[in-house]
């Protein structure tokens, strides 16, 4: 397996596992710990856990929006200017969640670098 889809797979099982324990900023963390330990290339950086994170809180959001029939979602959508529409909703709080962890993650492969420069 690539190291592309290895990083995609950690890093949605780990913002899986700690977002169990931990407040949302948890996808943050495993962003940073998979770009410190699965090495990636170029725009893979911030590509790769930016769609890991953006679907895992999309289904995330989609199954407990399920749960009562998408009332919550429907009405923040009409505060929002989405036209009522719950799933694009959800497409945006998986972009926001997919910005949070691709940014963590390009900061971990700096982090990653400088480390490795210490030694």
């Amino acid at each position: 397996m690539s190291k592309n889809i290895i990083n995609f797979i950690v890093t949605i099982v780990l913002a899986y596992v700690l977002s169990l324990f931990l407040p949302w900023w948890s996808v943050m963390t495993a962003a940073l710990a998979t770009a410190l330990f699965i090495p990636l290339r170029k725009a893979a950086v911030f590509f790769i856990p930016f769609l890991a994170i953006l679907i895992f809180w999309f289904v995330m959001s989609y199954f407990i929006s399920s749960g009562n029939d998408f009332t919550l979602a429907k009405r923040i959508a009409v505060l929002l200017p989405l036209g009522g529409n719950p799933y694009v909703l959800m497409l945006v709080t998986g972009v926001v969640g997919g910005l949070a962890g691709g940014i963590t993650a390009i900061f971990g492969k700096q982090l990653s670098l400088v480390l490795a420069g210490r030694k």
